[in-house]
Formats: C-alpha cells, structure tokens, sequence
C-alpha cells in the first residue's frame, strides 16, 4: 500500500515535538524516514504524495512547538470576519474549515470569547479530520452566554467555562467553571495562558472571535497566527483585527510569513515566536520559503 495523505497526517499527530526537533518524522510500517528543515520543507523521497509533503510543510513547524499558542482568523480580502448583524457562514471555503480542524487535533485546548459562542454555536471538534478533540475553553467574563450552548451540551469534549463572577448553577454539572479577575471587561490572556498551563494545557487554539484574537495578539502571548483570506468583499462589517493604534508604519507588525493556497482562499502563516512584545515589536521581516 502505498503512502496516503491520511497516514502522513495520524504518524504527525502522534509525534512528539521532541523527536522532531531533530527533523525527521519516520512513518509506520517500515516506511521511510522523511528529513525536513526548520520551515517544514521535506526532503522529496520520491514517494510521497505532493499533497502530503505540502501538508507537511505547513503543520510541522507547528507541530515542533512544545509551547504553541496559535491564533486562527478567516477573513476577507477587506479585513471583514462578518456582515455587521454577525453573519459568518461562511467567509472561507471547505479547505480552511479542514485546516481549522487540523489545528484543533495539534492543540490541547481551543479558546473561544462570548460573541463567537453566541453567534456560531460552534462545537470546536475534530470531526472533519483524524485527531482528538481538544479541550474547550470558553471565555465569559460577564456571565453573557448561555447555558444551552453545544459546547456546554454534548459532551463530545472536556469544556472549561472560565467566568470573572460566581460559580453559575443553570450550566450542566459536568462543565467545569474556572474564575479569573476581570480587568476592563475583559481576562487578562497572559492570566487565561497561565491557568490553563496550571492544568496542564500548553498547547492553545485562540479560534475567536477577533476581539478575542486581538486581544491576545495585543498582549504578545501568541506563537503563531494563522490569517486565511477568501477572494470576497464584504464591505461594511466586523473587523478580523482591533490592534492599538500606531502613528508610524516601521511599527506595523511585519513578521515572518509563509503562504499556502486552501483552495480559492490564501493562507497566510505567522511567525510570532521569536518575541513575545506587543504588536509593533516585532522584527521588521518577512520570509517566503
């Protein structure tokens, strides 16, 4: 049999990013060892799908992340996640949504604010691709969501209701609710990362909204942000970013990016781990490998 995308995909997820720190990922079976470089580019053996060695390219760096923090917005080509009443569904074709879903199987917990639980209803699962589900951690500052939300329902993962007041009794027995200080209406993220490190979470999916996302982009506590743009024009609607302003462009956030096509759309890859400043801190480059 030969090598699918499928069996390229589960031997990654079970890696550890210790053994591939060395930059070799062997594949089960007796299959053989593929030798990659720190921005994911395999050694082409031959015989391994194109497809698969694309796949590759993309997640292995991220894969090799002990500590990854990764945030993931769909946008489009005018920086718009919505329409102004909220309605998203969808900016992005099929590929991001499998994309998203890989990303959800690298991670121990995906986080997700108020509004995106309010407007989406999501079910933050894997089910789209091989892996297992991860963590789900809601943000509710306010005790705005309510209780007959999916993520508080079906039981198809761990979900942690993280709340700044007292312990709500409308939520289902088996959510585990978690208070942090709320500063400004909002969790401090630098306060979110630390206590689910606490529990043994190192591994985050900041997934939404783009408040959430800025937030925590804003306060330097991202390794990565993944930014897929659908060839769309929304116009007036609700932003992807809300970043502190800046008087002078040597300031704009330019770090290193690669650049994926998922399907009509464009995936843009940010590499945010060699600083953890604020936006306009950052190194002032860019890098196409």
């Amino acid at each position: 049999m030969g090598i699918t995308l499928d069996m390229v995909w589960q031997t990654l997820l079970r890696a550890t990013p210790e053994s591939l720190r060395e930059g070799r990922l062997g594949l089960p079976d007796g299959g053989p060892t593929l030798v990659f470089d720190p921005v994911g580019r395999v050694h082409d053996t031959g015989i391994v799908p194109a497809h698969a060695l694309e796949l590759l390219r993309l997640y292995l760096p991220l894969k090799c992340r002990s500590g990854l923090r990764i945030a993931q917005i769909g946008q489009s080509l005018d920086g718009r996640i919505a329409a102004d009443n909220g309605h998203s569904h969808f900016v992005t074709g099929p590929e991001d949504i499998r994309h998203l879903h890989r990303l959800r199987a690298l991670v121990d917990a995906v986080i997700v604010g108020p509004g995106t639980v309010l407007a989406d209803d999501p079910q933050l699962t894997v089910r789209r691709v091989h892996g297992t589900n991860p963590v789900r951690v809601v943000l509710d500052p306010r005790g705005t969501v309510p209780a007959d939300r999916q993520v508080f329902r079906d039981r198809q993962s761990e979900t942690l209701l993280l709340e700044g007041g007292e312990i709500r009794h409308d939520m289902p027995c088996h959510v585990r609710q978690l208070t942090l200080p709320v500063v400004d209406g909002v969790f401090a993220p630098q306060a979110v990362v630390a206590l689910l490190a606490q529990r043994g979470l190192h591994r985050l999916l900041i997934e939404g909204g783009g408040r959430t996302v800025s937030q925590f982009l804003a306060a330097g506590q991202l390794t990565d942000l993944s930014v897929t743009v659908a060839p769309m024009l929304i116009g007036s609607g609700i932003p992807a970013f809300t970043l502190p302003a800046i008087a002078d462009l040597a300031k704009a956030l330019r770090p290193p990016c690669r650049q994926f096509p998922l399907g009509e759309d464009r995936l843009y890859l940010f590499d945010l781990s060699h600083s953890t400043a604020a936006p306009g801190r950052l190194p002032n480059s860019t890098t196409r490998p």
